[in-house]
């Protein structure tokens, strides 16, 4: 695990803090030269995950809040591993994503585009890689949505992941993309991440774990460190 530690980040790959075309980062990015702080018990230890933190259907958005059917869009299987620099394999990496449903809207109270919510549909899963550092997902092809940046502002279909290292500062937050969405040209998110590191954002799609007449399969890696590290979502 502790490959996760993050000492540097790659500029060619990773966003900057401010991005004045992303509007959030104009309030959000430091002004001044950041302070390391000394690292105290509360950074070096813990969170500890383990089996008993996720449920049987965790890994199952298609499953894991159905109250009166199945949850309306099109069902995906998102699988890969999460990796080192070297290509070794994380195991026992908790990993959580969270998503809009398929029209484009999130279970959250501040949430208020005018779009329906899906009943069967939380929007939140988790699971923890195997021995080889691999994971997969069922869920729900997530829809776009307007957003207040500017005029006419639409988010690509995305799916954001987080993974948990051995301690509260070795996380990593970001986003995956489908190739092809015609709305990552206009992306301002999409577009803060240096051209080196959108393609590391984007999910392939995957025959070999699509499921007949069930689910469109797609592939997402992660790479913790090293030249093909996956880039942190955008501050």
């Amino acid at each position: 695990m502790s490959q996760l530690i993050y000492n540097h980040f790659d500029r060619d790959v990773h966003p900057p803090y401010l991005a004045p075309g992303y509007k959030s980062t104009v309030l959000r990015a430091p002004t001044q030269p950041l302070v390391v702080i000394k690292q105290s018990l509360s950074e070096l230890t813990g969170p500890v995950f383990g089996d008993m933190h996720v449920g049987p259907h965790d890994h199952d958005l298609t499953k894991n809040s159905v109250k009166n059917g199945q949850p309306l869009g099109e069902r995906i299987v998102i699988h890969g591993y999460v990796r080192d620099e070297n290509g070794r394999p994380i195991p026992h990496t908790l990993i959580e994503i969270w998503q809009a449903n398929a029209a484009g809207r999130y279970v959250h109270k501040v949430d208020q585009h005018d779009a329906p919510l899906d009943p069967n549909f939380l929007g939140a899963g988790r699971v923890m890689t195997d021995v080889e550092g691999y994971y997969k997902f069922y869920t729900i092809k997530p829809g776009a949505y307007p957003w207040s940046n500017h005029y006419n502002a639409w988010r690509p279909n995305h799916i954001h992941f987080s993974l948990f290292g051995p301690n509260i500062t070795t996380r990593l937050v970001t986003q995956m993309y489908f190739a092809g969405d015609p709305l990552l040209p206009y992306d301002p998110v999409y577009l803060s991440i240096p051209p080196k590191g959108r393609e590391l954002l984007l999910c392939q799609f995957d025959l070999g774990v699509t499921e007949p007449h069930f689910a469109l399969g797609y592939r997402f890696d992660f790479v913790l460190r090293g030249h093909n590290e996956t880039p942190f979502e955008t501050r």
